[in-house]
Formats: structure tokens, sequence, C-alpha cells
């Protein structure tokens, strides 16, 4: 047979049968080498991906720890809501899947790209989630056409609820998707506790206490069909919730807080003098944490940071303002410690004082005529502490104020505290490249020119001379308990530091502070009617310079008002509670500031009846009493520097 086809065959198609012979060679052994490629060299790498495809690990978010104020009563809890997800690998038809979306839950195509754009780098088949806290009906939508959208699932999560809304948010913060800074952050940590899409505490208690919050994570192993759907659970790690943590926060106090700072812009804060314990804390305008649980639009996100009120900002701990006549204490304790005056020494603090070519005028108009320190402090006699400030010199006042906790960071737990400033000649050399001049130690003096405080701040201070000179680190957990109510500790007061004067000077001081209530003449004798027993200062800081006395707040335009402070303690002879209040161009410290601390103090003393949460929430009954009138010259209108 073979003979016959050599001899016979022609010869062109011989050349075709090898020519086709070599093609079935050559692509068999392309296979050949593609399956060896593919099984040997690749071969652990499809593997893993068939069993990803097949089984997957699902994260069970921990439900955060629960915040409570001081006697119980909850601040932030969690409730169940309903999270539309999506696993972009199990996605058939993304137009037929977009437009289902859109019409189902009420997403756009925008919204969803957008969601899908930030995911990116994420582990394969990590869901991505696109809208938080469905509503019922667009929960039931949803799941009624499951089956047409592979790859789309509905999470149960949980959501944070604040239950008071504005008047903790400064306090409590609010939580937020985790960013790529963050993540990247926590990244390099052998134990990293979260992942991208996590929530995370972006401000306040939130992110303070962040590590005894978050609780740890579980998760599901689950074996899934070609659509991605569920068709077992292999394994199963419950999560564990966080730690609750008990605030020193006195709900009462808080609540009476916000509610007399309505329609004003500033800060209160309440402290307990003989612990440091942190009371209240109120930064006004706010805006209500809760509107951020299911995330903003960048639009709206934008709004709320460019607010021109700054919402955002902590005033307690960020905001810094001179403290004027509220200073003045520091200026005495300074001037006798020093040997400067006694407390008999006597000096005539006219309507005016003279220095150099400039006039500094008293609030005042005819003068306080010849005083000594006790009378100045009860008066706030501005032409008493231009002179003795002069005498006590820029540097003992400088160093005064560092050691009373003026010009550094008090340790509150929470970030961003500003540290003040306390100008000295050598500050003004390097900033402004400039020396100082005997002028400006006249203003500062009295809490004006270059320093500057924040309300946490002069409440410490203060608050040291209430408990006979100690003073505390700012505390804003009581306890933290395990989920199960096991307490796992408990927290005690943190001494600073000792000041480092006579307890003879600090008698006068208090002696003072409560004749600025109890004595004719007293900045805040209005105070004395209520039967609190309450010991304080005013303050009145000038936002710009006035040619001339101006008795009427309301005929200045606002932004050129100035800020009133008023800062005491209760009661003076065994203080319970003291409180700052700052009112941005409220204008007079004594009708702006003080019925708004008076208020605090009424709250947390007197015990008034339980408030309820949520909008509409009924606080401390106010004063039946009334303050003086806004407007009125109460006596302490500061000097014009």
């Amino acid at each position: 047979m073979k003979e016959y086809f050599l001899d016979k065959e022609p010869k062109e198609f011989k050349s075709r049968v090898f020519f086709a012979l070599w093609v079935v060679l050559f692509a068999f052994s392309v296979l050949v080498i593609r399956l060896w490629y593919l099984q040997i060299i690749r071969g652990s790498h499809f593997s893993e991906l068939s069993r990803t495809n097949s089984i997957r690990l699902i994260k069970a978010q921990a439900p955060r720890g629960i915040i409570y104020d001081r006697n119980g009563g909850i601040l932030a809890e969690n409730r169940p809501g309903f999270d539309l997800s999506i696993i972009p690998e199990d996605v058939q038809d993304w137009e037929k899947t977009k437009k289902f979306l859109t019409r189902l839950a009420g997403i756009d195509e925008k919204t969803i790209e957008e969601r899908l754009r930030k995911a990116r780098g994420r582990p394969p088949y990590r869901p991505v989630k696109l809208k938080e806290d469905l509503t019922w009906e667009e929960m039931v939508r949803v799941a009624a056409y499951k089956f047409e959208l592979p790859g789309v699932d509905i999470d149960v999560g949980q959501k944070r609820i604040y239950a008071y809304n504005e008047a903790t948010t400064h306090l409590m913060g609010y939580l937020g998707e985790i960013s790529e800074r963050e993540y990247s952050e926590f990244r390099t940590e052998e134990e990293n506790p979260y992942s991208p899409g996590d929530v995370i505490g972006k401000a306040g208690a939130e992110l303070a206490f962040e590590d005894e919050l978050m609780g740890i994570n579980g998760g599901k192993q689950i074996e899934v069909d070609a659509l991605g759907r569920l068709v077992s659970v292999i394994k199963n790690i419950n999560p564990y919730p966080g730690n609750n943590v008990h605030l020193t926060i006195d709900l009462q106090a808080q609540i009476a807080a916000w509610e007399a700072m309505e329609g004003r812009a500033g800060a209160v804060v309440a402290m307990d003098p003989q612990t440091g314990e942190v009371l209240a804390m109120v930064s006004t305008p706010s805006y209500n944490p809760n509107d951020l649980i299911d995330g903003v639009s960048e639009e709206e996100w934008t709004a709320i940071v460019q607010n021109p009120m700054k919402v955002l900002t902590n005033r307690v701990i960020q905001g810094l303002y001179p403290p004027a006549s509220t200073f003045k204490v520091i200026t005495a304790a300074a001037a006798l410690e020093e040997g400067v005056i006694d407390p008999s020494t006597k000096i005539y603090a006219g309507p005016s004082f003279k220095y150099g070519n400039h006039e500094y005028r008293d609030w005042k108009e005819e003068g306080h005529g010849t005083i000594d320190v006790h009378r100045a402090i009860v008066e706030s006699a501005d032409t008493f502490f231009y002179q003795v400030g002069l005498k006590v010199g820029l540097e003992r006042l400088a160093r005064y104020s560092t050691l009373f906790g003026f010009g550094q960071k008090t340790g509150i737990a929470f970030t961003n505290e500003k540290n003040g400033l306390v100008p000295t000649a050598e500050w003004k050399k390097r900033v402004y490249g400039a020396p100082w001049f005997e002028g400006e130690t006249v203003s500062v003096s009295v809490g004006q020119g270059f320093m500057l405080t924040t309300p946490l701040q002069l409440l410490n201070a203060y608050s040291a001379i209430a408990n006979g000179g100690t003073l505390y680190v700012p505390q804003l957990v009581g306890s933290v308990d395990a989920p199960e109510g096991v307490a796992i500790r408990k927290f005690t007061p943190v001494e600073k530091r000792r000041i480092d004067i006579s307890g003879k000077t600090l008698a006068v001081l208090k002696d003072a502070l409560r004749g600025v209530v109890a004595e004719d003449g007293g900045t805040a004798r209005f105070l004395n009617s209520y039967g609190l027993d309450i010991a304080g200062k005013t303050g009145t800081a000038q936002v710009m310079r006035m040619r001339e006395r101006i008795k009427n707040v309301n005929s200045i335009p606002y932004k050129f008002r100035d800020h009133g402070w008023f800062v005491g303690y209760a009661p003076s002879d065994d203080p319970k509670i003291a409180v700052v209040v700052l009112v941005e161009h409220g204008g007079f410290g004594a009708s702006s500031a003080a019925p708004v601390a008076l208020k605090v103090m009424q709250a947390y003393l007197e015990k008034k009846p339980e408030i309820t949460p949520q909008d509409g929430s009924s606080g401390p009954v106010a004063a039946e009493k009334g303050p003086p009138a806004a407007g009125k010259n109460d006596g302490d209108g500061g000097g014009d520097l």
C-alpha cells in the first residue's frame, strides 16, 4: 500500500499532508504548554480564585458600646438598619442592575459609580456598600427582585443614634467611613482591626474612646452558587460588642447649657473642681450628628464645613479668645505673691489711666476711687489693674499665667485642643520681629492684647482657685464596663500640678470672687438672689476698639460687639460645680454669660425634674427671676485698649 502511494500520490498532495501534520503538532504543543502553564505555574492562583468564588468570608460588624452619662442616661446607642450592598464580581448585567437599583432603592447611577470607584483596591468578592439605612419599603422592593439582581444584597447592620441631637454634638462627635489615610495608618499594624468601608469615630467621645467602643468583629464562612446566592453557612463567628463607656457628664446640666445658649454662638463647660470631672460641654451653633449616620453628599458636607458660623469647631477646646477681666485674678495673684501689693494696699482707680501718649479708659465713667485689691476684683476696676500689671511686669505675668495653665493644653482626651497664647517679649520678637512695649503690658494685665485662652483653660484655672490650688487634667470618663455589665476599670482624678501660691493669696482671691456676686457694686450682684452661694467673675472681651463708651450693645453691628464671659463656682465655701460661659459678640459678660452659668448651676445643684430625649426635650426649668436685660451696663465693660 505504501509503495502504491509513493508511486501514485501527486507531489502537491504529499506536501499538503506534511504541512497539515506540522500544524496539528504545533497546535497540540501550544495546548500542552498552555495547560502546563495554567495547571503548574498558575495552578495555585486559579485554585484560590475557584475557592473564593464558591466559599466566601462575610464580615459581621460588632455593635459599638453604649455611651451613658454619669447617672446612667443613654447618650448614644445602636439600632438595626438595612444597608444595600453589591459584589461587583457577581454582577452579570450592569446596565440592568443600575436601572433596577435606581427604581427600587432611589440610588442614581452616578452615586453607584462613585461608590464603586472609592472601593477600588478592595479584596475580591468584598461587598461594596451603595446605600445605608434603607426604608422598609426600599428593603422590601429590593428583596422582591433579588433573583433578578445577582450580586445585590441587603445587610442588617448597626446604626448609631444620638438621643439628644445637637445638644451633645461636640461632646459625642459622630461616626464615618474610615478614610484612606486612616486605614493606611492602621494597615501598618500587626493586628489591623479595620477593613475598607468600616465606620470609625471621627470626633468627640466617639473618636477619643474608639478603642473601648469598637468591639471585635465576627464573620461567616459561606458557600454560594454561581450567582452569588447563599447555599450554606460553613462557619459562623459571632461579633463581640464594644465596651460601654460611662461619661462624667451630667445630662441635666448638659441640656440646661444647650437650652440657655439657644440662638447664640459660644461655649459652655462645667466641671467638678474637686476632681476635674467634666459635667457639661456645649459648643454652639451645632449640627445634628444623626444626619451624618447614613452619610451625606459631597455638597451637603461642603455646606457643613464651609458654614460661616463654624459649626464643626468645638469652641470649648478650639476657640481662642482674650480672657478680658476674668484674667484680673491672675494679675492679682502675681502681684500679691511677688510683694508688689498686699491685701491692704490702696490705689487710686480713676476713670482713665494715662501712660505715655495713650489714655486707657475704665469701664466706669466716674472711676472707682481709692480701693484695695478686693474691691478692685469685685468692681472689676480696669485702672487699678493697669497700674498693678505694669508693676508686676510682663515676664512675671507670663510666669503666673503658665502656672495657672494658660498657654498650654489641659490634657483632656479630645483631639485638636488648642494651646492658647501667653505672650512674652521673646515671643513677639520671634513672631513679629518687633520689641515689646510697656503699653502692651497694660493690655495684658486685664486679659486683652495678645493674651488668648480657650474656655476650658479658663475654667481649669478657676477650678484650681476653688479647690485650694490643685490643677487637674479634665476628665470625661468615669468608668468602662464590659458588655455583660462587669466593670473593667474606674477612673480616678489626675493631678496635673499644685499651683505654687500661698494659702493667704488664695483666700484673698476666693473672698473677692464671692464679693463679685455677694457685695454691693459687684459686677454679678444679681446672681446672689438665687440662693446658690455663687462666686465668680465677669468679663467683656473687646473685639475692636471703640472711640467712646457704648452702653447699648444692640446699637453696635453684631460682628463688632464684645464677647461676654462669666466663670464661677458654687457653693463658694464647698464648691461642687465650676462653670465657664463664653458668648461670642454677646456684649457685657454679666448680662449675656452669667445667666447661662446660673441655669447650669441650678440644673446640677437643684436637680430639676428628669428630661426626655429627642427633639422637644424639656430641660431644667429656667430661673423664675430673670437676669439683667441685654445691653444694660452691668458693671464690666472693659477698658478701651
